[in-house]
């Protein structure tokens, strides 16, 4: 389409199953928008409000949603592989089962966002907040999480295969039966035995040594070799 939409004002706009691939939205007011399903491939939305905004289905791949306004949007099942969220405002978002392979997410705002399911797989989240966000179940697979904001998450079941959560806050997270095969968590802040004792397991995990060597002693099964 490549439409040349910046700074429109398209609030409470019916756009539900519209082609804007490759469209300028840039500093568009999309807030409370009917998008479900829409194809935004290749868009530019940058520092777009899309508060509110209904996005389950829509298809965001390679994107630009830096610095967008995603608060409180649906973005239950969207394709956002490859899209830019650098720093963009995702807080109490609905991500449930949405694709962010790949994805930019550094420095983002996700706190309280619902993420359960979702593929995060090699995203970069450095130095986002995901402050008492939902990721039970989620994809972390080669994701970077170094300096990330964790704390009071429920990372209940995900799988963090070889992940970078170096310099990340992990305080009362819930990490029942987490995936940290791999995962560097050396350098990780406020992470505790009992926090990881309850993990599914720390295989090649690379662990400070006052963690490592207790962990060790008292649950040595967390580090043998698992079925994945």
């Amino acid at each position: 389409m490549n439409a040349n939409l910046q700074g429109a004002d398209l609030q409470g706009a019916d756009l539900q199953g519209a082609d804007l691939q490759g469209a300028d939205f840039k500093e568009a007011n999309l807030q409370g928008a009917d998008l479900h399903g829409a194809d935004f491939k290749e868009a530019n939305l940058q520092g777009a409000n899309l508060q509110g905004a209904d996005l389950q289905g829509a298809d965001f791949k390679e994107a630009n949603l830096q610095e967008a306004n995603l608060h409180l949007a649906d973005l239950q099942g969207a394709k956002l592989s490859g899209a830019n969220l650098s720093k963009a405002d995702l807080s109490v978002a609905n991500l449930l089962m949405a694709n962010l392979f790949n994805a930019k997410l550094s420095g983002a705002n996700l706190s309280m966002a619902g993420l359960s399911g979702a593929n995060l797989s090699g995203a970069k989240l450095y130095g986002a907040d995901l402050l008492g966000a939902n990721l039970s179940g989620a994809k972390l697979h080669f994701a970077d999480l170094s300096e990330a904001n964790l704390s009071g998450a429920n990372l209940s079941g995900a799988i963090f295969y070889w992940a970078k959560l170096s310099g990340a806050k992990l305080s009362g997270a819930n990490l029942q039966g987490a995936d940290l095969h791999g995962a560097k968590l050396s350098g990780a802040n406020y992470l505790t035995i009992d926090q990881l004792s309850i993990v599914k397991t720390l295989y090649n995990a690379k662990l400070d040594p006052e963690l490592e060597k207790p962990l060790r002693e008292k649950y040595p099964a967390l580090f043998e070799v698992h079925n994945t």
